[in-house]
C-alpha cells in the first residue's frame, strides 16, 4: 500500500529526513537511497508518495518513495527560460569580471597577487563543488552548503560558477541560489571598496604586505 505525505526536517548534507502522512499518523525516517529518481533531492514541503515499512528494531522507515507528480521534473520545464538567462548573465558576469581583473592587473590598479588569490580560490571551489557532486551521486557523506559559501565569498564564485553550469550541481535548488547570489554581491563591494576608498587601498596594501 503506497501513502503520501510531505517531506519535514530534511537535512540535505545528511541526506535524510522525515515524512508525516497526509491526515495525520506516524511519520517515518526517510533516506535519499530509498527515492527512486535520486538525481533530483528533495526538499522541506516537498509532497512524495512511498510504502511504509518498519526494521528488526521497529523503527518506521519509508521506501520506493516517488516525488508527486515528479515535483521537481515539473519545476525544471515550467521555467527553463528564466533558469537559462540567469545561467546566461552568470556566466557573462564571471567572464567580465575576469577580464577586469586581469586589465586592472595589467595597469597596475590590482596586485598580480590578489588575482593570483582569485584564481586559486576559484579551482579550490570548482573541486569542492566536484567532490560534492560525486558524493550526492554516491551517497557518500556531503559537503555542507555553507562550506561552499564560504569559498564563494573569499573570491572562488567565478569557479563556484563554472561548476554549476558544468556540473549542474546546485544550480537549480533556489535557495542555495539566493544565498549564493548574496556571497557574490558580498565579494564585489569588498572588493570594490578595496580598489576605491582610501582605507581599503590601506587595507590591502597590509594584507598583500
Amino acid at each position: 500500500m503506497r501513502y503520501q505525505g510531505k517531506v519535514t526536517n530534511w537535512k540535505d548534507d545528511q541526506g535524510f529526513g522525515f515524512v508525516v502522512p497526509n491526515g495525520g499518523g506516524q511519520k517515518a525516517f526517510v533516506h535519499i537511497k530509498a527515492f527512486s529518481n535520486r538525481s533530483s533531492r528533495p526538499n522541506n514541503g516537498d509532497l512524495i508518495t512511498y510504502e511504509f515499512a518498519t526494521d528488526e528494531k521497529g523503527r518506521c522507515y519509508a521506501k520506493n518513495i516517488r516525488f508527486v507528480g515528479e515535483r521537481l521534473t515539473a519545476r525544471s520545464t515550467s521555467r527553463p527560460n528564466a533558469l537559462n538567462q540567469s545561467n546566461s548573465f552568470g556566466t557573462h558576469f564571471a567572464v567580465l569580471f575576469c577580464i577586469f581583473l586581469v586589465f586592472s592587473v595589467f595597469i597596475g590598479r590590482i596586485p598580480l597577487v590578489l588575482l593570483g588569490v582569485y584564481l586559486g580560490v576559484s579551482v579550490v571551489t570548482f573541486l569542492t563543488y566536484a567532490i560534492d557532486k560525486s558524493a550526492a551521486q554516491n551517497n557518500r557523506w556531503r559537503i555542507k552548503e555553507r562550506t561552499l559559501h564560504l569559498f564563494s565569498l573569499l573570491g572562488g564564485w567565478p569557479g563556484a560558477l563554472v561548476a554549476q553550469k558544468t556540473l549542474r550541481h546546485k544550480s537549480k535548488k533556489e535557495a542555495f541560489q539566493a544565498v549564493f547570489l548574496a556571497m557574490v554581491v558580498i565579494n564585489c563591494f569588498t572588493l570594490g571598496w578595496l580598489l576605491i576608498t582610501k582605507k581599503g587601498a590601506i587595507f590591502l596594501s597590509a594584507i598583500l604586505g
